[in-house]
């Protein structure tokens, strides 16, 4: 129990809240007293208290309304009932109400104390538990995101910002790049996070199904649907839904969400009733959907719907720096699901991956980690272990003149001329300015000497061979100066 814990006395009989303040007083609590809910809650409003102790009849005020009152505007604190009036009933109703005992006048001294200790506690193990739930969704929200990049970090900021929003949000990016992940990210850190997440490929159904899907269905609906059949946005009332590949959605499909999105209301396909979700949608799209407004095949309003809240994320090859990290998380992954004692890349196929320009992102990434330790029998894997696309114009051939080939392995083979065979940089600086291209490798070289010196800018500036005032106005360009980099390893 708190030293000297706050006891909010509120009793509109002067003498008996007097005389119980004084007593409470001596044993050695801190106590204030009101005589109604006003009282209270200006009292409430001044200072913070671990317990409530309040009468049910406060004059012509209820003693409900202030139990209800603190418990959804002061859930730090507790709230204990006495009362001389008590029933079965009423003990139901003030546990329901947000109470957490009720004790019938007049009360024993050692049994008013006993509940006292036990509400203060049981309050302070809940908001213990409730602080670890957090710190449990904020690790399942994003530090299965690994980066320390500083787009990706602003990334992190924006979600915390928008998490508990009502408005849509948009996730665009190119394929592999995380989208899902960010959209539960986004739920598992809102207060909808004890809800359900459900999650919807829109591009993987024709569109009557889609309809059928998202709304849900009656009975005769169409040939098959024998019983009524709720659809995702009813499934996900209370939580979230998330809509993959929003931009394939047909003309039709697009009046419809408008229409949902904008009231939350619907009929299921084949029904006439008019049902109600209180569903948070998060949209993604690789598509360019402003393109596709101006063709006039994607709606103008509801692109101005759905586009609330844009986050947009870059594609690995614009972060090269996160490539380490993320092979060492899927290295330990697939070692360990494939039972297989691997330690890590070695320096030249680490390069590798790193030149490269992943097409696919982080899920390509995560296929290539998994096919090397699938194929390689050693602890650390070599360049002879990546695959051809990934090495660019360097053969993947060993010794023997055994060649991989994607999944399989064949002999003497050349592998096809693609972008990629002209070489692991002209592939990364395809579509890029001189300046952007330069970028990645700049900030690379200025982090890894920041780690190198603890973060002195001092100690870093000397060894990059620049002066101080250059090393601020780099790392301020590059996003090197948010102090929480120092902490990203």
């Amino acid at each position: 129990m708190p030293s000297d814990p706050r006891i909010l006395l509120v009793d509109d009989d002067f003498h008996l809240a007097a005389s119980l303040a004084d007593w409470l007083r001596d044993v050695g609590f801190d106590v204030d007293t009101a005589r109604d809910f006003n009282e209270a809650k200006s009292c409430l409003a001044e200072r913070s208290f671990e317990l409530i102790i309040t009468d049910l009849r406060l004059g012509d005020q209820d003693g409900f309304d202030l139990v209800r009152y603190a418990s959804k505007h002061h859930t730090e604190t507790a709230v204990l009932v006495m009362t001389g009036y008590a029933t079965p009933d009423t003990a139901v109703e003030a546990v329901r109400a947000g109470a957490f005992d009720l004790l019938t006048k007049p009360v024993i001294d050692d049994e008013l104390l006993l509940a006292i200790d036990r509400a203060i506690n049981h309050h302070q193990i809940e908001k213990e538990n409730e602080s670890l739930r957090q710190q449990l969704d904020r690790r399942a929200g994003l530090e299965n995101i690994l980066s320390h990049d500083y787009r990706m970090l602003k990334i992190f900021d924006v979600i915390d910002s928008v998490a508990d929003a009502k408005a849509s949000i948009l996730i665009t990016g190119e394929n592999g790049t995380g989208k899902s992940m960010i959209a539960r990210a986004i739920h598992n850190r809102s207060a909808r996070r004890g809800g359900p997440f459900v999650e919807v490929a829109c591009g993987a159904l024709p569109d009557n199904l889609l309809e059928s899907e998202l709304f849900g269905h009656v009975a005769g609906a169409y040939t098959g649907a024998h019983s009524d059949r709720k659809g995702k946005f009813e499934l996900a009332d209370g939580g979230t839904l998330f809509l993959d590949e929003i931009g394939t959605a047909t003309p039709a499909m697009q009046v419809k969400l408008l229409r949902v999105l904008q009231e939350f209301q619907f009929e299921p396909l084949g029904g006439m009733e008019t049902r109600k979700a209180d569903t948070r949608v998060i949209l993604a799209t690789n598509d360019h959907l402003e393109t596709a407004v101006s063709q006039g095949t994607f709606r103008q309003d509801l692109y101005y719907r759905i586009n609330v809240v844009n986050i947009v994320l870059p594609s690995l090859r614009e972060r090269p720096g996160d490539i380490p990290l993320l092979v060492d998380h899927f290295l330990r992954e697939a070692a360990e699901a494939a039972s297989r004692e691997v330690e890590s890349f070695t320096r030249d196929a680490l390069n590798a991956l790193q030149s490269y320009a992943w097409p696919g992102n982080v899920r390509q990434l995560e296929n290539v980690v998994e096919r090397a330790v699938l194929l390689s029998s050693g602890k650390n894997l070599g360049l002879e272990d990546l695959p051809p696309e990934v090495l660019g114009n360097a053969m993947a051939t060993s010794a023997n003149g055994v060649q991989h080939t994607g999944m399989g392995i064949g002999f003497g083979q050349t592998a096809p001329e693609t972008e990629a065979s002209h070489g692991p940089i002209v592939s990364c600086m395809a579509g890029q300015s001189l300046r952007d291209a330069l970028e990645a490798p700049e900030r690379e070289i200025i982090l890894q000497s920041l780690r190198r010196h603890n973060w002195n800018r001092v100690a870093t500036a000397d060894e990059l061979e620049i002066n101080r005032t250059t090393l601020y106005k780099k790392m301020k360009r590059l996003g090197l100066d948010d102090p929480r980099l120092q902490y990203a390893m």
